[in-house]
């Protein structure tokens, strides 16, 4: 994705970075380093959910099915074929999700797709995934089984030959649904540029599961598995995605964790600081203090997170980093929409900013809509670092607009979108919702 962000105005003057694009995954070699990586080791640490309101659980799982579980497909007609479900744009200007079926067969491909996209509109439901729908791309992968539904439903002795080898009662759990890793890395191979996976089964039994220390050689941040029949288990993706993308600390507790005595956690929503504390050092979330929060109540510091029930404070009383069903609160929703960001671009344009433009040239700009707001992301043009002031705005900009017919020197023609949201105030994470493209222009 893109290499650069906007600091600061000087900026401007000084300096501008140029927009990266990433290449499509390549299926064969990136899938054969996939295996290799897996079998490096025997076990992933994955949450689960043993209902759509609790709070989640810890567990070491197998990197592999069981024996018992099946084989899955082999080489069959339509097996890997990509399907776009959502398409906002180029894959290098997006955050690319990757959606995965199981336990669906040849037959039942059509319905997958339906449970893909049922499953996006439910995490899209969330915000700020509501808001900021159209930086996604959304890609259904095509794994064909040879039976319909997955081992462990509806009980315990259920098996089934399918894919990626879901599971429900994984490491003796009901509602914890695992996944051959290595299975789901091929498949992920398939699609362009994989940001994000989440493997939805062919169950209508509540569960899911979350791989948060996987690390892919697609560079994809996790895995979720959620059940496609299930009109809940999406939430388990949001919750997921709060690690992954927001780089978030899970705000519940186990009783035999006691008190925390280690230094200041890197997460932005937990800490060892008391409100008073966060206010005087100015750090974590002290610009919240003291504000309501999506997810119900005042922004403050509530005794226990990151596991411990003593010693570390989250910043409200029950967010869905805590409890799915919830919301993110106000420092979970500005960690996610800078890590949306991260992956996708809010400024992108045409020709290349590697070309020299002409006089005769003109640039056109792509900035994502963002939903049910009237704060879009705004536009300004530079020529040698000082703004053009009548152009604010505009995202069609004929060169000859700027640069007069007797000029012949070289020229820097800028342009830079930034995302007003008032629901991100650190400034090191506004830097990632501003982006800069450069074009020589002129003689």
């Amino acid at each position: 994705m893109h290499i650069g962000r906007f600091r600061a105005a000087v900026g401007l003057v000084t300096g501008l970075v140029l927009a990266a694009t990433a290449p499509f995954a390549a299926a064969s070699d990136s899938g054969a380093a996939a295996v290799a990586s897996g079998r490096d080791r025997a076990t992933h640490r994955v949450e689960y959910f043993s209902s759509p309101t609790g709070h989640p659980r810890s567990v070491e799982v197998p990197v592999r099915a069981p024996g018992r579980i099946g084989r899955g497909a082999g080489p069959v007609a339509g097996d890997g074929e990509v399907t776009p479900v959502v398409e906002n744009g180029p894959t290098e200007e997006k955050l690319d999700v990757v959606v995965i079926g199981d336990g669906y067969t040849a037959g039942e491909l059509d319905r997958f797709r339906t449970d893909a996209r049922e499953k996006w509109d439910e995490i899209t439901g969330v915000q700020p995934y509501s808001t900021y729908r159209n930086l996604f791309n959304v890609w259904a992968v095509d794994a064909v089984s040879r039976d319909s539904g997955v081992s462990g439903d509806p009980d315990q002795e259920t098996v089934r030959d399918t894919a990626l080898h879901s599971y429900f009662w994984c490491d003796g759990l009901e509602r914890l649904l695992c996944v051959d890793t290595d299975a789901v890395e091929r498949y992920a191979a398939h699609a362009p540029e994989a940001d994000l996976v989440v493997v939805v089964a062919n169950s209508a039994k509540y569960g899911g599961a979350g791989y948060n220390d996987v690390v892919s050689p697609l560079g994809y941040e996790g895995i979720a598995t959620v059940a496609g029949g299930n009109e809940k288990s999406g939430q388990v993706a949001v919750h997921e995605t709060g690690h992954s993308l927001g780089k978030l600390a899970d705000e519940y507790v186990y009783d035999e964790y006691g008190e925390y005595t280690g230094p200041e956690p890197g997460e932005v929503n937990t800490s060892t600081h008391t409100a008073d504390e966060l206010a005087e050092l100015r750090v974590k979330w002290f610009r919240w203090l003291g504000e309501p929060t999506p997810d119900g109540g005042v922004t403050g510091t509530f005794e226990g997170g990151g596991y411990y029930p003593r010693g570390l404070y989250r910043p409200s009383e029950n967010s869905i980093m805590r409890t799915l069903g919830r919301e993110f609160n106000s420092v979970g929703r500005e960690a996610m929409i800078a890590g949306f960001y991260r992956h996708a671009t809010v400024l992108a344009g045409s020709p290349a900013t590697d070309r020299r433009l002409t006089r005769r040239d003109t640039v056109r700009l792509r900035v994502p809509r963002l939903a049910g707001t009237h704060r879009q992301p705004a536009v300004r043009w530079y020529l040698d670092g000082k703004e053009v002031r009548r152009l604010r705005g505009e995202r069609t900009v004929a060169v000859r607009r700027v640069i007069p017919p007797w000029d012949r020197r070289l020229h820097r023609l800028t342009a830079v979108a930034h995302d007003p949201t008032r629901a991100v105030r650190d400034p090191a994470l506004r830097a990632e919702l501003t982006d800069v493209l450069t074009w020589r222009a002129g003689r």
